[in-house]
């Protein structure tokens, strides 16, 4: 019988007249990797923050080998044997790769009263050859490093005091397919070594690949648990949201033709780095999926169709009917009505200190000002026009953006272009992060748009939603355009992969 690592119970957590938790009780057991999986808000990562000391329960215990256990901190939590990696960046900037990977253990490291330095990058290397990786020196500064390498040094931070039991908090998203094998085989040798872990994520395929049961929670309730032999697609679907969910919900029709019209023509793009001699026409209506590996220069040429890099040969234009504007910044394509979701949501789509109000008119100033002046009697109705349409969960268009869920986050960030009532618009990994519930509601209103006969480039890493929704699929690698896919209703995964990688 497997020993019970850790036990919540009764657990509660309240924000204010907001309840986040009520009463949840269950089980984590070492040798399992256990899925805590449900919609935006459900309570996932409250839970999981409450078990690793990031904030107290309002009520209700916890139990780690049957013994009280309640963390002040996270740095008490992880002494006592808790480690969790976070969704958001956890690193500390302009700093080494060594002092993140040991911040707030030097006393570890001194000699005399100073902290050595050659010992501890000597433990830094240890500290990620565990975990498998060999490409990064520990000495240089975090600051060099992409996102998803930044990711991986939070894991390893997160894995050198042997933690008994390990939260990854929808850390997968934001990793390749290299950083993906690199937490998952992490995942795999603590359950092999008797430990525990619990991961949170949106992808049910994910889910069932790599856990041994899966709990689901909604409104901050726990609605039951799975079993490895009982675990399938369509029942964690239906435990998630409360109704039934059938396994297609992308777009039902198989037509993928468009109009002959052109909105936004690129030509020959190319970068320094990545991007060598791109064309591109997106036609009126049209949805252009384009996917590959994260590193292959889609993301990149999204922010090049935007404006916000610059090629260094080539061009953008949108075309219009009395001229065309060639796209060379941001606020041109806001001007001429483009719109763009960037893949790093909270960095780049929000302003996450202010209110839902702002971010939904941030793009919207000039359309709603007058003399300077922005008319409240124009941005009200237009804000709650978007909370409604969206069915963005909130108290009120004055609520904080930040506390907002993530899928909450994501539908102020198309409420904001919707507001602006954009005729192209540029989906950046678009249903990244988000749960079921809002992917559909996403994937409606992304055909809801085509229908209306805007255009949308859509750039996503999740072939099954490429599948579902576009018109026309381009899949990318090492900078080029490798094949081009018609709307196909037979188009499976594995006829796009060999173009992939």
């Amino acid at each position: 019988m497997k020993e019970v690592v850790l036990k919540v119970e009764n657990i509660c957590k309240n924000f204010g007249p907001t309840k986040a938790l009520t009463d949840v009780t269950m089980e984590f057991y070492g040798g399992e990797i256990c899925g805590l999986i449900g919609e935006n808000g459900s309570g996932k990562s409250t839970l999981s923050s409450v078990i690793a000391g990031i904030q107290p329960p309002t009520s209700g215990v916890m139990y780690k080998h049957g013994e009280r256990y309640l963390p002040v901190n996270p740095v008490d939590g992880q002494k006592k044997g808790v480690a969790m990696i976070v969704q958001e960046a956890g690193t500390i900037p302009n700093i080494s790769i060594t002092d993140n990977i040991f911040a707030g253990k030097e006393q570890f490291f001194l000699k005399g009263p100073f902290v050595n330095k050659k010992a501890m990058q000597q433990a830094a290397k240890e500290a990620l050859d565990k975990i498998g990786v060999d490409r990064m020196d520990p000495a240089d500064n975090i600051n060099v490093l992409s996102q998803e390498d930044k990711k991986i040094v939070e894991i390893a931070r997160a894995l050198d005091d042997d933690p008994e039991l390990l939260i990854v908090d929808e850390t997968t998203t934001a990793l390749s397919v290299y950083g993906r094998d690199i937490i998952y085989a992490n995942m795999r040798r603590m359950r092999d070594e008797g430990k525990a872990v619990i991961i949170i994520s949106h992808d049910i395929d994910e889910i069932m690949a790599q856990c041994d049961s899966v709990v689901v929670l909604r409104d901050g309730v726990k609605v039951g648990r799975l079993e490895k032999e009982e675990m399938n697609g369509r029942a964690i679907r239906n435990m998630m949201v409360g109704r039934d969910m059938s396994e297609n919900y992308y777009r039902e029709d198989a037509d993928g033709a468009v109009s002959e019209e052109v909105v936004l023509e690129a030509s020959d793009i190319s970068t320094e780095k990545v991007l060598k001699g791109i064309d591109l026409k997106l036609h009126k209506g049209e949805i252009l999926g384009i996917g590959g590996l994260t590193e292959s220069g889609m993301h990149e040429l999204g922010r090049i169709l935007y404006g916000i890099e610059k090629p260094i040969k080539g061009k953008v234009v949108l075309k219009k009917r009395d001229s065309d504007y060639k796209i060379t910044n941001p606020w041109g394509s806001v001007k001429h009505g483009i719109g763009y979701v960037s893949k790093n949501r909270d960095v780049e789509a929000l302003l996450l200190t202010t209110t839902i109000r702002n971010n939904i008119t941030l793009a919207s100033l000039k359309k709603i000002s007058r003399g300077g002046f922005v008319s409240a009697a124009k941005e009200i109705p237009m804000v709650q026009e978007e909370i409604d349409r969206l069915s963005i969960k909130c108290n009120s268009m004055y609520s904080n953006v930040n506390s907002l869920s993530g899928g909450n986050k994501q539908k102020v960030v198309f409420g904001k272009w919707l507001a602006t009532g954009a005729d192209v618009l540029i989906l950046d990994c678009p249903t990244r992060g988000v749960d079921i519930g809002v992917k559909s509601a996403m994937y409606s209103l992304i055909e809801e748009l085509k229908n209306a006969g805007k255009s949308i480039i859509m750039i996503s890493e999740e072939l099954a939603e490429l599948i579902g929704m576009s018109d026309r699929i381009l899949i990318m690698k090492d900078g080029q355009f490798t094949k081009e896919f018609p709307r196909n209703p037979d188009l499976k995964e594995h006829d796009i992969i060999n173009y992939m990688i």
